[in-house]
């Protein structure tokens, strides 16, 4: 059994099981990166440097997905555009796939 301790917002939600709707916990970005953000950051470590806070939400966000242009060379006229495509790449809606067992 590995070992990791990753630092969240406290008001960040409880990690759901997985299968379940994402919440916003932040937990899997934490841990690692996602395929994007490898190919984007070009590190598999996490936490991923898109993983972005969000206070009015109370709930972490992909900030390639939130905020494409942020973090892609790309005009804000395509954020739409890619936005949706990396979701899809990310399977973002699908349901949790983090399988870390999360300690307070």
């Amino acid at each position: 059994m590995i070992t990791e301790t990753v630092h969240l917002h406290p008001a960040a939600p409880g990690k759901p099981a997985v299968g379940q709707p994402c919440n916003g916990c932040g937990v899997c970005c934490a841990l690692e990166t996602c395929p994007v953000g490898r190919l984007r950051f070009l590190r598999a470590a996490g936490p991923c440097p898109a993983l972005e806070w969000s206070a009015a939400e109370s709930r972490y966000r992909c900030g390639l997905l939130a905020h494409p242009a942020r973090h892609l060379a790309i005009p804000a006229r395509l954020e739409g555009f890619v936005a949706r495509r990396m979701a899809r790449w990310i399977a973002a809606g699908q349901g949790c796939d983090c399988d870390a067992e999360v300690q307070s």
